[in-house]
């Protein structure tokens, strides 16, 4: 049975070694490569990595690079990679957490401009208007 991640926390916290725990979890622990999933996400929409990188408005080196899994970016610009790649929002929390960044929050001010950029599918440029607009730091 596959145990949830409420249930995982608990037998973390409550194991005496941690190697008994991770022996009886391996299976249940992520352990995805942020390359893998931009190419398993570009691949199901059907898109090319040049066009990705293209609307990303990312360097074109640091983004082959990321794709690559040579550079971890930095979690504004993988935002730019999924609006690169018109991922909807669930997509997009689902990429953040499985890279190990923090999922978007409606609740934070500058997070709730991107939720709303993401899901109106605007371009890099027009997020960054709208986030200069309340003031916020661009992606």
């Amino acid at each position: 049975m596959k145990k949830n991640t409420a249930e995982l926390l608990k037998e973390l916290k409550n194991c005496e070694r941690f190697e008994n725990y991770y022996d009886d979890n391996e299976n249940a622990l992520l352990n995805v490569q942020l390359s893998e999933a931009l190419r398993e996400f570009a691949a199901a929409k059907g898109l090319k990595k040049t066009e990705i990188i293209r609307r990303s408005e990312l360097n074109e080196t640091y983004a082959h690079q990321i794709f690559s899994g040579k550079r971890h970016p930095e979690r504004d610009k993988l935002i730019c990679l999924v609006i690169g790649m018109e991922l909807d929002i669930d997509e997009v929390q689902e990429l953040l957490k499985k890279s190990g960044y923090a999922q978007l929050y409606a609740r934070d001010k500058r997070d709730s401009v991107l939720i709303y950029a993401v899901s109106h599918k605007f371009n890099v440029s027009e997020t960054n208007e709208m986030l200069d607009k309340y003031g916020f730091q661009s992606i």
